[in-house]
């Protein structure tokens, strides 16, 4: 028990950190960070239930005022901007890699990137929903131009970068995996 949680307290730290490395691009309200890395790999190291928690803690320790998020902001400014979606879908997709990947006794390097491949879509879905009604309810910007505009500035421009960081973690879960 004690184990898990500091394995899950670690990554929750390790996401946190991540999201202190952004780069804000000018198209999009949605910075790059180093958040995703940590996501996949929690899922990929420490499977469906503790790397969802580990997401789970990061959240929560957002939630306390703490200034975790991109950019060292806080719950208050997060929850009600444009990036909402996409750490809700944190969680999710990290217990989603997590259960692909403990799905095999010893899973390979294309299981686990399969895993985290899913993992993505498991962000990017509910971000990219909420970045279209962020969108529309700010902006104004009418409901299907919100969503098409939510898909090109918050999640085209971050496949490659998410696939780039994806590979790298998948070289790491392969070499690492931490036995449960």
């Amino acid at each position: 028990m004690a184990r898990a949680l500091a394995l899950t307290t670690l990554f929750a730290l390790l996401t946190a950190t991540g999201a202190q490395i952004a780069l804000r691009v000018p198209f999009t309200p949605v910075p790059v960070t180093l958040q995703v890395f940590f996501v996949l790999l929690s899922g990929a190291l420490l499977g469906s239930r503790l790397g969802a928690l580990s997401q789970l803690q990061y959240l929560g320790l957002g939630l306390t005022g703490l200034p975790v998020f991109a950019g060292g902001t806080t719950a208050a400014t997060v929850l009600a901007g444009p990036t909402a979606g996409y750490l809700l879908g944190f969680v999710v997709a990290a217990w989603i890699v997590g259960r692909v990947v403990e799905s095999a006794p010893r899973p390979g390097a294309i299981r686990i990137l399969a895993g985290m491949s899913i993992g993505m879509v498991a962000y990017y879905l509910p971000g990219t929903l909420w970045l279209a009604l962020w969108l529309h309810t700010v902006s104004g910007v009418p409901g299907v131009q919100a969503l098409t505009t939510a898909a090109a500035v918050g999640t085209l421009p971050f496949i490659a970068v998410d696939i780039a960081k994806a590979v790298v973690a998948t070289g790491i879960a392969r070499g690492a995996r931490i036995r449960r």
